[in-house]
Order: C-alpha cells, then sequence, then structure tokens
C-alpha cells in the first residue's frame, strides 16, 4: 500500500500579504510585517480581517519549520497538520502585535480601544472662568513650550529619508543585527545573570551608516528636530478631560506610522464656584435671622455679571437646602447658547449657646411657631431622674469607642488562650 502523494497548494500568499519575496530574509520579514501592522491596526482606522491576515501571515513565516512547510506544501498542509505545522491554530493577532512590539498595543488588545501608544499627551490647564466666557468661537492658544522639539523625518534632497547619500546601511556588528545586546555575569558560585539592554551603536535599528556616506544634517539617524508651534482650539464649554488631538503632530520616525499629540484640558480649582458637567455649584451661609426672615445679597459670577440672590416674602430656608437658577451655569460644549443651572447650597448659621436672656426666649416664642405639645404633670415630674447633657465631638468619641471595643477584643482573647504549665521532673 503506497501513501497517497501530498497535494500541493498556494504558497505565495502569505508572501503576497506581507508584501516579500519567497527569498526575503527574517530581517526583510520583521520590517515588511512592522510597517504593516502599525498601518492596518483597527484602534488606528485599519481594517481588521487584513491585519488578522498580516498576524498569520508572519507566525507562520516567521518560523523556519512552518516556513518549510509552506514553501513545500502550501497554506493547507498547514491547516491538516502536516508536518508538525500546528493543525491550522493560529495565535491572537494582538498577541503577536504586543509579542513583536514589546508589549506595546492599542487599547488593550480591542478594536475599541482608548489608548494610543503613538499619542503624546500633554497636559493644557485652564482657568474655570475663560471656559465659560468664551464666545461661540472659542479661543486659540498658542503652545510652544509644552512641545518643545520635536522630530521629523530627514528631507534633504541627497538624502531624502535614508540617513545616507547612497540609501544603503550595513548590518550592525554589535548586535548582529538584532538591535538588542546580552550583557552576561557572574552574580555568584555557578550562578550567572544575563541581560538585555537596546544597542548604543544602532539605537536599536540592527543598522549602521558608514561616516562617509552618512547624511551632514541629520548625521545618519534620518531624523532632526525642529522648533514646533501649535495653536490649540478651545471650544467653550470644554469639559475637564475633554482632549484635543491633533492627528500625525508627533515626533516623526522612519518605517513608523507619525503619532498624535493630545491635549487633555484640565480645569484649575476655583475658589468659590464647582462645576458638575454644565452645572455650577456655590455655597452661602446664611444668619438664622437671614434664614427666618429673609435675605438678599449679591453674587459676582464667572463671567464679571452681578447677580441678585433674594428669598421670598415669609420664606424661610433650612440648613442644607439647594435653589436652583436655570441658565446661569456653564455653556453647553457643541450649544454655547445653552446653559445649565447655577446652584446654590445654603447653609445656616446658628448663634452661639447662651446668646439670648430669658426675656429674650419668651419673646421668640411669641414669634415663632408654637412648641409641639408635651405637657408633662407634676407627678410625672416628681418620679422623674434629672440627667446633664454636655457637648460632645461625634467623631472623636466614635474613635474611642472603637479603639476600646478593640482592647477588649484583644484581652478576650489572651484571656480565652489555654496555659500551658512547665512538666515537673
Amino acid at each position: 500500500m503506497f501513501a497517497r502523494a501530498q497535494r500541493k497548494s498556494d504558497n505565495t500568499k502569505y508572501y503576497e500579504i506581507l508584501g516579500v519575496p519567497k527569498s526575503a530574509s527574517q530581517d526583510e520579514l520583521k520590517k515588511a510585517y512592522r510597517k504593516a501592522a502599525i498601518r492596518n491596526h483597527p484602534d488606528k482606522g485599519g481594517d481588521p480581517e487584513k491585519f488578522k491576515e498580516l498576524a498569520q501571515a508572519y507566525e507562520v513565516l516567521s518560523d523556519p519549520e512552518k516556513r518549510e512547510i509552506y514553501d513545500k506544501y502550501g497554506e493547507d498542509a498547514l491547516k491538516e497538520g502536516i508536518g508538525g505545522g500546528g493543525g491550522g491554530s493560529f495565535h491572537n493577532p494582538f498577541e503577536i502585535f504586543e509579542q513583536f512590539f514589546g508589549g506595546s498595543s492599542f487599547g488593550g488588545g480591542s478594536f475599541g480601544g482608548e489608548e494610543n501608544v503613538f499619542a503624546t499627551p500633554f497636559t493644557l490647564l485652564c482657568d474655570l472662568w475663560m471656559i465659560n466666557i468664551l464666545d461661540v468661537f472659542g479661543l486659540k492658544v498658542a503652545v510652544q513650550e509644552a512641545v518643545g522639539k520635536s522630530e521629523f523625518i530627514c528631507k534633504l534632497v541627497d538624502y531624502f529619508r535614508k540617513g545616507s547619500k547612497s540609501g544603503a546601511s550595513g548590518r550592525c556588528y554589535g548586535c548582529q543585527g538584532t538591535g538588542m545586546r546580552t550583557v552576561t555575569r557572574q552574580i555568584g558560585l555557578g550562578m550567572i545573570q544575563q541581560m538585555q539592554h537596546v544597542c548604543p551603536e544602532c539605537r536599536g535599528s540592527g543598522e549602521v551608516i558608514s561616516d562617509k556616506d552618512k547624511c551632514p544634517q541629520c548625521k545618519g539617524n534620518k531624523v532632526v528636530q525642529e522648533k514646533k508651534v501649535l495653536e490649540v482650539h478651545v471650544e467653550k464649554g470644554m469639559q475637564h478631560g475633554q482632549k484635543i488631538v491633533f492627528a500625525g503632530e508627533a515626533d516623526e520616525a522612519p518605517d513608523t506610522v507619525t503619532g498624535d499629540i493630545i491635549f487633555v484640558l484640565q480645569h484649575k480649582e476655583h475658589p468659590k464656584f464647582k462645576r458638575k458637567y454644565d452645572d455650577l455649584y456655590v455655597d452661602r451661609t446664611l444668619s438664622l435671622t437671614e434664614a427666618l426672615c429673609g435675605f438678599q445679597f449679591v453674587l459676582t459670577h464667572l463671567d464679571g455679571r452681578q447677580l441678585l440672590i433674594k428669598s421670598s416674602p415669609g420664606e424661610v430656608i433650612k440648613p442644607g437646602q439647594y435653589k436652583a437658577i436655570d441658565d446661569e451655569g456653564m455653556p453647553h460644549h457643541g450649544r454655547p447658547f445653552m446653559k445649565g443651572r447655577l446652584y446654590i447650597q445654603f447653609n445656616v448659621e446658628f448663634p452661639e449657646t447662651g446668646v439670648f436672656s430669658p426675656d429674650q426666649c419668651r419673646a421668640l416664642e411669641k414669634i415663632l411657631p408654637p412648641r409641639p405639645s408635651n405637657h408633662i404633670s407634676d407627678m410625672e415630674l416628681d418620679e422623674c431622674e434629672e440627667t446633664t447633657m454636655y457637648d460632645v465631638n461625634i467623631d472623636e468619641e466614635m474613635r474611642r469607642q472603637r479603639v476600646q471595643r478593640q482592647q477588649e477584643a484583644y484581652d478576650e482573647d489572651e484571656d480565652a488562650a489555654p496555659r500551658v504549665q512547665c512538666a515537673q521532673q
């Protein structure tokens, strides 16, 4: 009985996906996958299916054993597990991407992640009053100090994007083209330690350019530093933590996708007003007389306007009570003619003990609502025991009781522990 001849299937598809010839070296495969994977990553707006195909192609061709099977018998042989090809199972494309880039990924390996490893974040502090008074067109802030010097691809005509006039580069002898160096040291008898670090000669690229061939402007680094000034458009009503994105404005580097510069808006804390979404909150302390008999005061708003705040005739304000004023909050972002509410929380300040004389107390009783009916007869009074009340700090009292309970529990454990007597000889 003769073994059935293995049918040969397509063995060029993976090379075409990566855009390399069948004779491509491992270094060429790495470069091709790196460039295509960044460009097609779903979190950068790429095609998820294309990203998956790139990962499968690189997983096969970067493994010498799988590549040999693929070159001989094609894709079907790998799926059928012929020659130890793995039975057609492929790793998660995001895991391959993360392993290739040393653990970096977009948003933790999901299509809709918010994190962007190619983004450069900056903080932009703004006063709360500024976000409130901006006109509908907002404000343009020229930012230079935060960004400072940025790196751009060298564009000297004779050496355009190559770092050398010939465009050729040699393999780095310091790291043998891997971009990493391994240092071995002895840390004890029969014990050694290995550590890896980026090769200082090629800065992790695995390639070097001869001194005679280097570009005079970028010195073979392929990037140059220049000043960059950005105009950040802060729109009216923008929220704390909102992001302003400058797509493709971050540092450039050869064979990589240029990242974004992101400004994160942060509101400075205001001494009087607090913002929650599109509403403003402010505290106001009233005296007992104001709370009972009425009040009025002037509140200076964020934009400098003077608002007259007053109670209704005969209205009594309770401690902790809130009042709201429509259209005096923060403008809605994107709808600057609409505003949130202004909330005022009232605190009532009661007079100190012993302020009122007995005559004043009797006068107040005539004005204030009558006391609740809780008449106690003389007979009941004779049977009652007198008590004395005193002021107490409740937080300190709770802390003292908690410590006391812990000590009592500890003492009980000590008493319950078995006592071991020494054996007498």
